[in-house]
């Protein structure tokens, strides 16, 4: 044997593995990894952590303020207190097991267990060693595992206004946990992990219209039909206490969900400019549209109808905002204002539930409206890659009929179980005496 032949077949072989190696470069990562603290964008990083700080807000303070204006004096502080306490209990259960169900690789239904209690996750500050996810690559997976806890936290805390002034808090507490493992980590694994089923069929929801909205306004509604109706609903008045808080609580949504929409590009970019130039445009036109639809029907507009419109603008242009130009962020922001006056009032009717602060009016007939128009105004050359009305639509009522189903499940467990809705009595004295010992002066 010649010593060229000698080495041939070894030659072969480390060409093949240099050859290999240079492919394996070249993938794009699949589930979170490490890197190095010189591929971390620091523009995107601080916009990210900005953009978490303001997605924060949304919640406490801006829809416990948003909420606790709407109800009655004697139920402020108890509506208050649910949106801060599913904020801390939401916390706790999203690094515990949350963030991995929700966004590492594993079946088309779920995600794995890798990131459980956030382990695998790490930064070290000798080495520059830092861990991303898969999914932003440009930023600490610690600020990623952020960014989504807030959105963890909002979608529960909106299905309080759907029970308001009639729940037990403890029971309160059991259900939103269950719901967060069971409903949210799913839905948020099927529609942006790229293993989820919805994600792999080319499902367009930028920042939560179908994760967050529908979501919530489908638990919502099953929550009004198993609880019941308040007592004296429909027989007399139930008078806002401070609509001024509602006021204050719709502004801070709306500040803080250039955060929620423009932050979901994940980047400090092109696109989280036109997100949040849509998200302005749309939220305006829905609230000027409410009002001319309230001013058509009642002959007045009313601050209330100008908050609860800009809200539905913030909803249906959240699954588009990263998608759509202003042209379409015009239409729906029209769309959304009357349809969701019509959730609001005339569906409510019909579906004769007790949806004591319209969730399912504004957040799910906003986020089924959000959805589909993604799939009509959804540019290639913004988004990436083409809509398909079909798929939005499959996605918007698959998440709809799921979470509708699961909510359902677990409400009649807790309700023949620990039981869900205050005494009579209680209800009567308001929740802030009955379940609390406090009550507003």
């Amino acid at each position: 044997m010649t010593r060229t032949s000698r080495w041939s077949v070894p030659l072969v072989f480390v060409a093949l593995a240099l050859l290999c190696t240079a492919a394996g470069a070249d993938e794009i990562p699949t589930q979170p990894y490490i890197t190095s603290a010189d591929k971390i964008s620091a523009g995107d990083t601080a916009w990210m952590l900005s953009s978490t700080a303001l997605v924060l807000l949304m919640t406490i303070p801006g829809l416990a303020l948003f909420y606790a204006g709407m109800v009655r004096q004697k139920n402020v502080l108890s509506t208050a207190l649910q949106s801060f306490a599913v904020c801390c209990l939401v916390t706790v259960l999203w690094v515990v097991i949350g963030y991995s169900l929700a966004f590492t690789p594993g079946s088309p239904l779920i995600g794995g267990f890798s990131r459980v209690l956030l382990s695998g996750m790490s930064y070290v500050k000798s080495t520059g060693a830092v861990s991303v996810s898969h999914i932003a690559p440009t930023i600490p997976e610690s600020v990623f595992v952020m960014f989504q806890m807030t959105f963890a936290i909002i979608t529960p805390a909106l299905i309080t206004g759907a029970f308001a002034e009639r729940i037990k808090f403890g029971s309160m507490l059991l259900f939103m946990g269950l719901w967060s493992i069971l409903v949210y980590a799913p839905v948020a694994h099927a529609v942006w992990e790229p293993t989820g089923w919805l994600a792999a069929l080319g499902d367009q929801d930028f920042a939560g219209g179908t994760v967050v909205h529908i979501n919530a306004g489908a638990a919502g509604l099953m929550c009004a039909f198993v609880l019941g109706k308040r007592s004296g609903y429909g027989r007399e008045a139930f008078v806002p206490h401070n609509l001024t808080f509602t006021l204050i609580g719709a502004s801070l949504l709306w500040v803080g969900w250039f955060g929620f929409n423009a932050g979901s590009a994940v980047a400090a970019d092109g696109r989280a400019g036109m997100a949040m130039l849509v998200t302005q445009l749309a939220t305006a036109t829905a609230s000027l549209t409410w009002m001319f639809v309230e001013w058509a029907f009642r002959k007045r507009a009313s601050l209330l109808g100008g908050c609860s419109g800009a809200v539905a603008g913030l909803v249906a242009i959240t699954p588009a905002s990263g998608f759509v130009d202003v042209s379409g962020a015009l239409v729906i922001g029209v769309v959304a204002g009357g349809l969701c006056y019509w959730g609001a009032t005339g569906l409510k009717r019909l579906l004769d539930a007790d949806d004591s602060l319209d969730v399912f009016g504004i957040h799910g007939i906003g986020g089924i409206v959000g959805a589909i128009l993604t799939g009509v105004f959804s540019r290639p050359d913004i988004a990436g890659a083409p809509a398909d009305i079909a798929i939005q639509t499959l996605g918007a009522f698959a998440t709809l009929f799921y979470s509708a189903a699961v909510s359902l499940v677990l409400l009649l467990a807790i309700k023949f179980t620990i039981g869900l809705r205050v005494s009579p009595e209680a209800e009567q004295l308001g929740l802030d005496l009955s379940q609390h010992g406090e009550k507003i002066p």
